[in-house]
């Protein structure tokens, strides 16, 4: 500010003068707690190709309603989607094998965000489509990385991805409806394994990249049921497994939000340390 003398009715009275020159504002304060981080798409693109159950009846549909410059002159362009629950990346939410499970609304997001591990089971995976992935490849995993901590997401690289989407090299058959389901073949948790991370090793979510937590000749969804009475949620189809390190991984898992919903589109991101 300046003091200077300003001429009212013949007067000297002293004004005060106050500077208009421009000040940059302070920078508005953020938060960014996940710094550092390389992030990886975990998730395949919905549309014609989408892998879905053989029985569904019904696949992914994109129709077009709106597409094209309006009267006015403006571009505008609008779609409706239609797609079943499980299909493509997708969540398992504990309703779809629990009848007292959490909905796809209801699951807490911390169930959906957190640390995860990488076990890599894909040299006896793709030698056997049949394959069970058992506690013995859990542990064996654990000698050498340390013990999985409790409320961990467990993700299982069974080297089937590289699969996806061609339906006959990745559900092992290119049937669709019901005779096609004695012909599955792909690898899935056994029962007995999924049961033990619910219970010894409070996981709060597993995820692999095959079409479905069981495997392929599965009759009962035995693995769905021991991890779904347990409140965890699955994430099935999963895309670029072979990307992620052992260990260092942060995952944010976010499904579109279905009211009352068994499962649902999945778009599911891996975060590494650079």
């Amino acid at each position: 500010m300046k003091l200077f003398k300003y001429l009212v009715t013949g007067l000297a009275v002293p004004v005060l003068s106050i500077s208009c020159s421009p000040q940059e504002p302070a920078e508005v304060p953020t938060i960014d707690p996940l710094t550092n981080l390389e992030w990886i798409d975990l998730t395949y693109s919905f549309d014609s190709t989408t892998l879905y159950w053989p029985n569904n009846s019904d696949g992914f549909q994109h129709r077009t309603d709106a597409e094209g410059v309006t009267d006015l002159g403006y571009f505008y362009s609008s779609y409706t989607i239609l797609t079943p629950e499980h299909g493509g990346t997708h969540l398992d939410s504990p309703i779809h094998f629990y009848e007292k499970g959490e909905t796809v609304d209801e699951l807490p997001l911390s169930k959906l965000t957190g640390n995860a591990v990488l076990i890599d089971v894909s040299e006896k995976a793709l030698a056997d489509r049949d394959y069970l992935i058992d506690s013995v490849a859990v542990l064996a995993w654990e000698s050498e990385n340390g013990k999985i901590p409790e409320n961990t997401m467990v993700l299982f690289r069974t080297g089937y991805g590289q699969f996806y989407p061609d339906r006959e090299s990745y559900f092992g058959t290119a049937k669709t409806g019901a005779e096609a389901i004695p012909e599955l073949h792909f690898p899935g948790i056994q029962p007995e394994t999924a049961d033990w991370l619910a219970k010894s090793r409070k996981v709060k979510a597993v995820g692999l990249d095959t079409p479905s937590l069981d495997y392929g000749q599965s009759q009962d969804f035995a693995a769905h049921q021991r991890l779904t009475e347990n409140q965890i949620p699955g994430f099935e189809n999963m895309a670029n497994l072979d990307q992620l390190p052992p260990t260092g991984i942060y995952v944010v898992a976010l499904p579109m939000k279905i009211k009352g919903g068994s499962g649902g589109p999945l778009r599911v991101i891996a975060g590494l340390r650079k």
